[in-house]
């Protein structure tokens, strides 16, 4: 369980009002003391996380935010990153302190969960803080939360069975592969070694996509770029080659054009984004000139070199393609901008360190201001000529 990466879990998400008894109820949830935990206003500020094992579901990761509602302007800095956490958050839950009859910050942020299709649950807590009377009086105005307290522990048991019965409820994440390809079917995974590789280890997506084919029946032989041609004769019958995307024309050039040919990174712009979206982003290149802005968007950090693929060699390809200088703002992690409206073109990684709800979020963000969005792997196969041949498959 805690070899479970972050961008594989369940996002799930702790908002309410300061003193709502949020940090609470998340301790108690957990069985120990994750956040502090205090009377006084504005005790939790970043947004805290811990990673669980929530039986029978699975491996989750819980979010707990700073108060909404705070106008202060320490509060208001608070606030921007909590509402940031619902670019990220698969499942909330609202937080109520019973005796509070002030909703206004609650409709506000239940109006944001809509936005982000968000699915919530309602708690009001602190239900051993007031009489029968008061109580049948919360619980008349929410006649669909989930009554509980923090502190006792009252109806706590019932609240994980409500949360885990609404996740299993929700749509789990699609395959990577297994749905392109039936049971049986052999595929070579091309893996370069260069300076950028991770000594002793590969990286995630390739170690996704590994699990995926087992999981679903698919043969899967892992090669290096400088062994792909042996392999090509040695096995019989690949249904598909997938390759890092750096290594995108050399091995377009190695392998028969009657073997379906992809990337990693296009598989995860299926799998975690919108494939097709990404597709209509590639059609802004040819527009772009020496005034626009490209934003490059990185899920990790990571030491840069020489052969870093966001940072030096997609850029240098797009500025041949183009034949002009272009401008570029990086970015990276959680750390994405709220003027994305400026860009011309937005490119992002393959979001193999984010879950599926970000690279959702950040592509119906960009939708709906009409940005162009694609990811590293599109990009490449459009600026080497070959995104036809690698997209075939889908």
């Amino acid at each position: 369980m805690n070899q479970t990466p972050q961008s594989n879990r369940k996002h799930i998400a702790l908002y309410g009002k300061t003193n709502s008894g949020k940090s609470s109820l998340l301790n108690a949830i957990l069985g120990q003391n994750v956040s502090i935990v205090s009377a006084i206003g504005g005790t939790t500020t970043d947004p805290v996380t811990k990673s669980m094992e929530l039986l029978p579901f699975g491996p989750v990761l819980f979010i707990d935010t700073a108060g909404m509602g705070d106008e202060t302007e320490l509060g208001g800095l608070r606030m921007k990153k909590s509402i940031q956490v619902l670019q990220r958050t698969d499942f909330a839950i609202y937080v109520l302190d019973v005796t509070d009859y002030d909703l206004s910050a609650y409709h506000d942020t239940v109006s944001r969960f809509k936005r982000y299709r968000i699915p919530y649950i309602t708690v009001l807590n602190k239900m051993d803080a007031v009489d029968a009377e008061e109580l049948k009086r919360a619980e008349s105005l929410h006649p669909n939360a989930m009554v509980v307290s923090a502190s006792t522990g009252e109806n706590l048991l019932q609240l994980k069975d409500q949360l885990i019965q609404r996740l299993q409820q929700e749509e789990s994440d699609p395959p990577i592969l297994g749905d392109l390809l039936p049971y049986g079917s052999t595929i070579v995974m091309v893996v370069p070694i260069d300076s950028e590789a991770p000594k002793g280890r590969i990286i995630l997506p390739q170690v996704q996509l590994i699990r995926d084919c087992l999981d679903h029946g698919i043969k899967s032989y892992v090669v290096r770029d400088t062994e792909l041609e042996d392999a090509l004769e040695d096995l019989k019958g690949i249904d598909l080659v997938v390759t890092d995307s750096q290594a995108f024309k050399k091995v377009s050039q190695r392998v028969p054009p009657e073997i379906p040919l992809t990337s990693f990174s296009i598989l995860f712009a299926r799998h975690k984004g919108d494939l097709n979206a990404f597709l209509r982003g590639v059609e802004a290149i040819p527009q772009l000139n020496e005034t626009s802005n490209i934003l490059i968007s990185e899920s990790c950090t990571h030491n840069h070199s020489h052969e870093d693929i966001g940072r030096v060699k997609i850029p240098a390809l797009l500025n041949r393609h183009v034949g002009k200088e272009l401008k570029y703002d990086f970015r990276m992690g959680q750390d994405f901008p709220e003027d994305y409206g400026q860009y011309d073109l937005i490119i992002h990684c393959g979001s193999c360190m984010l879950n599926r709800k970000v690279m959702q979020s950040r592509v119906n963000m960009c939708l709906e201001k009409s940005v162009p969005i694609t990811n590293y792997g599109v990009i490449l196969a459009y600026l080497n000529g070959i995104l036809p041949r690698s997209t075939e498959l889908f």
